[in-house]
């Protein structure tokens, strides 16, 4: 619900637009909706709290209504709760929950939480980024964090931690992090990867336009099902699900 998406660049800021998209998101196959009023792109600049109920509240509460499981991508907890109140069923926070009060909110709503890790801000998280082990510091920090909202009185079944793959990460880095998933794993929360399109495919394959990137996608989205990926972020769902259909059925195939 943003004019600045790095994706789909506004294409979804009229709210019956976004509804009907998220409806169509549903119908191919998607498990959650997540949808978002504050681009996160790299350089993107934060919106005020006001701004980002205005664009997601409309979209949250139509497709909650319709029966469909939204997720609200948020890093501030008043956006958080409104949205919950509207509907809502998981918080995605690209933050980690650094707003003081998203894990008492998560805690007392029982709702599903997502805690990626970024270095630095979206505004800045691609000038310089810089680690000695990328993978052990990701992990340290998102473990760091799950215990904290553990410790908040959220339920560990309702955790998720994301990597965050192209938030502060070279490409190297990416690929380090999806080729050691299983570290993530490892730690016994569920994993969420959302490599959906990013700048890191295209400087691979050299395509250029994020729209054109779904093949690359979903060949990530395979091989991080095998390494035992709970979810994956996506902008095409159709491709995508197949990928982790097969990937899913091969990882589950013993003799």
């Amino acid at each position: 619900m943003t004019p600045d998406s790095f994706s789909d660049g506004g294409r979804y800021q009229d709210p019956e637009l976004a509804i009907q998209h998220g409806l169509d998101l549903a119908q191919q196959g998607a498990d959650l909706v997540d949808v978002g009023g504050e681009s996160t792109r790299p350089g993107s600049e934060g919106v005020p709290a006001e701004i980002e109920l205005a664009r997601v509240l409309p979209v949250v509460e139509a497709l909650a209504t319709r029966g469909v499981a939204v997720s609200i991508d948020t890093s501030k907890a008043t956006v958080a709760r409104h949205a919950i109140e509207a509907g809502a069923e998981v918080i995605n926070d690209v933050t980690a929950g650094s707003d003081p009060d998203m894990l008492g909110l998560a805690a007392e709503s029982g709702c599903g939480l997502v805690l990626m890790h970024m270095q630095g801000t979206p505004r800045t998280m691609q000038e310089r980024p810089s680690y000695e082990d990328v993978v052990r510091e990701v992990k340290d920090f998102l473990v760091e964090r799950a215990l904290a909202a553990e410790f908040a009185g959220i339920d560990r079944a309702a955790i998720s931690i994301d990597p965050g793959i192209g938030f502060g990460k070279t490409v190297d880095h990416n690929l380090e992090l999806l080729r050691r998933l299983g570290e993530l794993v490892s730690t016994g929360y569920p994993v969420a990867v959302g490599t959906s399109r990013k700048g890191f495919l295209g400087h691979l394959t050299g395509v250029d336009h994020p729209e054109e990137r779904d093949v690359a996608t979903a060949a990530t989205t395979a091989l991080a099902v095998m390494a035992g990926a709970a979810m994956v972020r996506v902008h095409d769902v159709e491709s995508s699900r197949q990928a982790a259909r097969i990937a899913s059925a091969i990882a589950r195939t013993r003799i």
